[in-house]
């Protein structure tokens, strides 16, 4: 569905490459997971493929299709993007933030309407928040409307850019547990930003651990990654762990296991 070949950005040209050559395969209906620490290069990544950043070098492409080749608003209409702190505008409700992508398409209201209560049912919101404001809803709430926003034009591909990193332990496993399963009823092809080691293992369908600048330490399935480090400092990022997994073959966490030999 993604393809990165050889993609590089600088931001000045005598400043280093925030990302340097990288070259990535993201599969139809997959969870990639770009993890690793601040100024790694994993957002840098991302938002090249929507082109928030357009790339020094290299080429992207989308289900075949050059990204340079098209519109920069034909390409993000047709992209989910999700964000920390959800990213909405305040000064409109609910509704009309989750219709924002499908106005802009010429979806007569109605039809917009219908698709955002069937979005709002569909991440656990109810009817009624429908009229309020952001700031009428908790930061859990807010996040769940992001994520309602970024499905409503029903895009095949999503981004989401730490989305779950500004709300509390407890809501945040809520919401990737909501997550897990829109993912799964839904089949989109996501490319997942964390710094968060638990949150890859538990979301990811494939793990890429990136280190400056933008290049990729290591790229595997969660247990394969975990059971097999590639190198020293992809074990100390993801540290002595192994999945664990629940009774429905899900990963739900970890457990510590021996040392880097």
């Amino acid at each position: 569905m993604i393809e990165l070949d050889r993609v590089s950005k600088r931001f000045a040209p005598s400043a280093p490459p925030a990302v340097e050559d990288l070259s990535l395969t993201i599969d139809d209906g997959e969870v990639l997971v770009l993890l690793g620490s601040s100024g790694c290069g994993k957002t840098t990544t991302l938002r090249m493929i929507n082109r928030l950043i357009e790339p020094t070098s290299g080429t992207i492409t989308i289900d075949g299709r050059d990204v340079q080749s098209m519109p920069v608003h034909e390409l993000r209409r047709g992209i989910g993007y999700v964000i920390q702190q959800s990213g909405l505008f305040p000064h409109r409700t609910i509704v009309d933030n989750v219709t924002t992508v499908p106005r802009l398409l010429g979806w007569d209201r109605k039809r917009r309407n219908a698709r955002a209560h069937e979005l709002l049912e569909l991440v656990g919101l109810e009817p009624e928040l429908a009229k309020k404001y952001p700031a009428q809803l908790s930061g859990g709430q807010q996040q769940r409307v992001g994520v309602a926003r970024a499905l409503a034009a029903d895009p095949p591909v999503m981004l989401m850019d730490e989305p779950f990193g500004a709300v509390d332990p407890i809501v945040r496993a809520q919401l990737q547990r909501e997550f897990k399963r829109l993912v799964k009823d839904l089949g989109k092809t996501v490319v997942f930003v964390t710094h968060d080691v638990d949150e890859a293992i538990v979301l990811g369908t494939r793990i890429a651990v990136m280190q400056t600048p933008g290049h990729i330490a290591q790229l595997d399935a969660p247990a394969d990654l975990l059971a097999n480090p590639a190198s020293e400092f992809v074990h100390d990022f993801v540290g002595n762990r192994t999945v664990v997994y629940d009774q429905a073959g899900n990963a739900s966490g970890y457990k510590l296991e021996t040392p880097f030999p």
